[in-house]
């Protein structure tokens, strides 16, 4: 049994008639992976919230008008003006089978590294989630990575460097290991960069010499 519900009605009101669905404050979705599209629509704010907890990495317990199926979130569709949910997919999983997730990742214990602590470090992330495989009860919320070992501005952390959860392996097995999740940078540094570059000289236009037209003095010629 999955930690997040939904329960969801079957609709029939497709195409434009969806807007009036969406004015009650409904929103649609299909769930796909049986043997046809099952067309649903469940209550805004409910599904926004375990659309949240959930993600796109935990599966979710539906309860479509009283059937039960286990499944996991394939994409959301959000209007780009109000930025509400407008339509979800779900993709039906079995509790046996291995499914794909995209997970989070967490980087932990920076605070605590001699890169914080000593020498006032900062750290970006440049990868903040990663597609797994696993069984539903198996999926992670998010996996990690220890940051506490981080000591010079040259150090970074890697795919490598994520810890996998028991029955979880990265869903794409070609993957460079070493692709970069986060990486150091000065903050202090940086910033008297800056300033050197903002104090640099600038030529006056009054140093500029003046083309008067004339020419040079060797090539006047008498009239």
């Amino acid at each position: 049994m999955a930690e997040y519900k939904l329960a969801l009605d079957k609709r029939e009101v497709t195409g434009k008639k969806l807007k009036a669905l969406r004015a009650a404050g409904l929103i649609p979705s299909v769930i796909y992976g049986g043997k046809e599209p099952v067309l649903a629509a469940s209550e805004y704010v409910a599904t926004e919230k375990v659309l949240n907890l959930a993600g796109y990495h935990s599966p979710i317990d539906l309860d479509v008008a009283g059937k039960k199926q286990l499944a996991i979130v394939k994409d959301v569709a959000v209007d780009p003006v109000s930025r509400r949910i407008i339509n979800i997919e779900f993709q039906a999983i079995s509790a046996n089978e291995v499914v794909e997730a995209t997970t989070p990742i967490v980087i932990v214990n920076f605070e605590a590294s001699d890169a914080s602590k000593l020498y006032h470090f900062a750290m970006t992330q440049a990868l903040e989630e990663i597609d797994v495989k696993a069984k539903p009860a198996d999926l992670p919320k998010e996996l990690e990575i220890d940051a506490g070992k981080l000591v010079n501005v040259d150090d970074k952390l890697t795919i490598a460097d994520i810890v996998l959860p028991g029955g979880v392996e990265l869903a794409d097995k070609e993957l460079d290991k070493e692709q970069v999740v986060a990486s150091l940078y000065d903050p202090a540094a940086e910033a008297a960069a800056r300033e050197a570059e903002a104090e640099e000289p600038t030529m006056e236009a009054a140093d500029v010499p003046a083309d008067n037209g004339s020419k040079p003095e060797e090539e006047k010629t008498e009239e």
